[in-house]
């Protein structure tokens, strides 16, 4: 499950060392994390990380599959996970060691920035091969943040980028060898602790404020 750390003014939150899957229990964990984020004073900074193979692999749909009627109440979860991390008031790095998909891409997205591993691992938005359609909050967040050409590219081919193709293609910042990925993620977000605050959550929610409704929508189909 995700436990959270501090390291000087900088949060890290580690999201596990399986597939990291959104499982309703690990949403509520990493939402426990973000009220002690949000909550503590001064300068602070988040970096979000994992260990093992993958960053996050996504929807549990093992879950889902099994709490059918349960589904309109947990694509609402994912969609304010992500609202939440798009407008929070602190400067969020994602740090990619391993393999990021699908809604675990998504989570990526919501976050000021991205490192990741360059010379193993992907980030793919599979939605195409694996017959799920994006929601529409999934949608607006998605365009959001990458350039229109990159958007279409990654969701109508569920191309998986390496490292260096994804910085390339403005998905991440920067493309760093193992060992560099979290360390770098930490740099980042030590250099703008300072910015924590109530006028970085307004500039963020006026920023975002279209997908901030449409993923706060709460009768979004998952597809």
């Amino acid at each position: 499950m995700p436990t959270l750390e501090r390291q000087e003014n900088v949060f890290v939150l580690s999201l596990g060392d399986g597939e990291n899957r959104f499982h309703p229990d690990w949403i509520a964990s990493v939402n426990g994390a973000l009220d002690e984020v949000e909550k503590t004073e001064g300068p602070r900074a988040l970096v979000t990380a994992a260990s093992g193979k993958f960053y996050s692999n996504g929807l549990d749909l093992d879950w889902l599959s099994a709490h059918a009627d349960h589904y309109l109440d947990y694509v609402n979860s994912v969609h304010e996970l992500f609202a939440r991390m798009l407008s929070l008031p602190v400067i969020t790095v994602a740090a990619l060691q391993g393999h990021t998909f699908a809604a675990g891409a998504m989570f990526s997205l919501a976050q000021d920035f991205r490192v990741m591993r360059g010379d193993r691992g992907f980030w793919c938005l599979p939605e195409a091969d694996i017959n799920i359609p994006f929601t529409p909050g999934m949608s607006a967040l998605i365009q959001a943040r990458l350039a229109p050409q990159t958007a279409h590219e990654a969701m109508t081919t569920a191309r998986r980028y390496g490292g260096h193709d994804a910085q390339a293609a403005g998905i991440v910042d920067r493309a760093v060898d193992e060992g560099a990925v979290q360390t770098t993620a930490i740099d980042i977000a030590q250099a703008l602790v300072g910015k924590a605050g109530d006028t970085l959550g307004a500039i963020k929610a006026l920023m975002y404020a279209p997908v901030l409704a449409v993923l706060r929508e709460k009768n979004n189909p998952l597809g």
